[in-house]
């Protein structure tokens, strides 16, 4: 039976001239990139700093800005926890988003407990950021914003340059979870204004186990290491850089920013074909989140009176598509982010999020189609 992955947004699978890239650097590459006595150490070190231009490169980055990590999560984690942990008595509050992944939410909710003040904005029916809250939480006591430039279930794009404005004249850091934008839309570090900013390699066609944190030239002083024992990624992240993984994420970057415009007409135009075809046939399908303002291949769709969760099971083998983030999927709880959009409503258990990619074809879309439309009842 043919499978069809539209579950991108969970992960992609890694390109196979990403492989290829990598695969020299497990076996005859093999030295610690950290040993400057020798040329194996050497020759290790120079795939590790070319595959940090290469990242730095896509995000409009210098490569000394840019700290590899082992995935967004715990770029996240570096970035807000590193900063609070070097806090000013006089700021103490941390303002985010009640739409951001749980690595953030739940980052931040524990930093609450330990004597932080979390304020956590409301969203607009569409999903972008309650502008007047924003304002009015953003003060000279604010340490650090946290707004995801791209979000991870309804695709919805955040205006993170206007939010670096209030967060600048304030005084205060802002760090954006980039992880969904990195490599599907431009994304420049340096235009957005913003001071930290968490992406990972295997949303971009990379490996899993690798990501980055772009640290904005002179903030690196107000981040506290969450490990100690080396001075390895400019002491922010000790421990030996794994190599392979490293490379690999080089050379996911490069691809991306190379074919970029390629992937966002090819995903864009598969991703409106699907909605047509779901449209024409379930007249009251629901599309969630901003209907422009989102990620080219993304989908947020409910079919009202049927669970998502009831989808997925319909759908079984055929179909690879989720009900939300990857990372809290094993939770009974309607989606976070549609209980947020849709505050008084009974649709944030209908959510279905397909996430279209670089290797997916029209043939995928069609088949998709219906069978989603079959598991729907229509």
């Amino acid at each position: 039976m043919r499978r069809i992955y539209l579950d991108n947004n969970a992960t992609t699978p890694t390109d196979p001239r990403v492989v290829q890239d990598m695969l020299p650097y497990f076996t005859d590459v093999f030295g610690n990139p950290h040993s400057d006595a020798h040329s194996y150490g050497w020759e290790a070190a120079d795939a590790v700093e070319s595959a940090r231009k290469q990242v730095a490169k896509l995000i409009g980055a210098d490569a000394r800005e840019i700290v590899f990590t082992s995935g967004a999560t715990e770029s996240c984690g570096i970035a807000l926890r590193g900063v609070c942990r070097r806090a000013a008595s006089g700021r103490r509050k941390i303002v985010t988003v009640a739409t951001e992944h749980a690595c953030v939410l739940e980052t931040c909710r524990a930093l609450r407990k330990e004597g932080f003040e979390l304020v956590e904005l409301p969203v607009e029916r569409d999903g972008l950021v309650d502008w007047e809250a924003l304002r009015g939480a953003i003060d000279s006591r604010t340490l650090i914003v946290s707004v995801m430039l791209a979000n991870n279930e309804i695709g919805v794009i955040q205006s993170i340059q206007e939010i670096a404005a209030p967060c600048k004249a304030a005084g205060a850091l802002l760090h954006t979870d980039a992880t969904q934008a990195v490599g599907k839309i431009p994304v420049d570090a340096h235009a957005l204004g913003v001071d930290l900013l968490s992406c990972s390699a295997h949303k971009l066609y990379g490996p899993k186990g690798v990501g980055a944190l772009y640290v904005r030239w002179g903030v690196s002083d107000s981040i506290e290491p969450l490990t100690a024992g080396g001075s390895q990624e400019g002491g922010i992240r000790p421990g030996t850089v794994a190599v392979p993984l490293v490379v690999g994420f080089g050379s996911a970057a490069r691809i991306a920013r190379n074919q970029l415009e390629r992937d966002m007409a090819h995903t864009r135009n598969l991703a409106e074909t699907l909605y047509d075809r779901l449209r024409a046939q379930v007249s009251e399908v629901r599309l969630y989140g901003h209907s422009s303002r989102r990620l080219p291949g993304n989908l947020n769709v409910g079919f009202p009176g049927v669970p998502g969760e009831t989808i997925i099971d319909r759908v079984g083998e055929r179909l690879a598509v989720s009900t939300g983030s990857a990372c809290s999927s094993t939770t009974a709880e309607p989606s976070h982010v549609l209980s947020a959009i849709e505050p008084y409503g009974s649709t944030a258990s209908e959510g279905v999020r397909i996430g279209i990619g670089r290797f997916n074809e029209p043939d995928d879309i069609e088949a998709a189609a219906g069978i989603l439309i079959q598991a729907a009842g229509h």
